[in-house]
């Protein structure tokens, strides 16, 4: 057994799943996401979870903050720039629960969230998916 078999993925390992994730993410919507900023932590801090009503921690494995594309203005210019979050160890729970593949599971959540900043609708988010496979 190698010493990755033994090991939880750790942050960069989600990160390096979710850039590549991004990578393959089809025109004209790669040309949108140069500035959107990745971040992965363990969980949502409880100000996000209490904000969206979750209590259990591990229920939330991707965050999309920002205002989706359709909806920005000039004004919106000194506004943090758009988040992507994704939650670690939820991630790693769901991919034991479900037995879905780390970075196929990664890349569902990416395109749920770019989907999110893009101001798509869920099927339209399957679809972006389908064809960043």
């Amino acid at each position: 057994m190698s010493p990755q078999d033994r090991f939880a993925p750790d942050a960069a390992e989600i990160e390096r799943l979710a850039r590549a994730s991004l990578a393959r993410i089809p025109a004209p919507f790669a040309e949108h996401l140069a500035d959107v900023v990745l971040i992965v932590e363990d969980f949502a801090d409880d100000e996000t979870l209490d904000a969206m009503g979750i209590e259990d921690p591990f229920e939330l494995t991707g965050l999309y903050h920002g205002r989706p594309i359709g909806q920005k203005s000039s004004f919106d210019s000194g506004a943090m720039p758009d988040r992507i979050h994704l939650y670690r160890r939820p991630i790693l729970e769901e991919w034991i629960e479900t037995g879905v593949g780390l970075e196929r599971l990664v890349h569902h959540i990416v395109v749920h969230e770019v989907g999110h900043h893009f101001g798509l609708s869920d099927d339209d988010m399957h679809g972006l998916e389908d064809s960043a496979d």
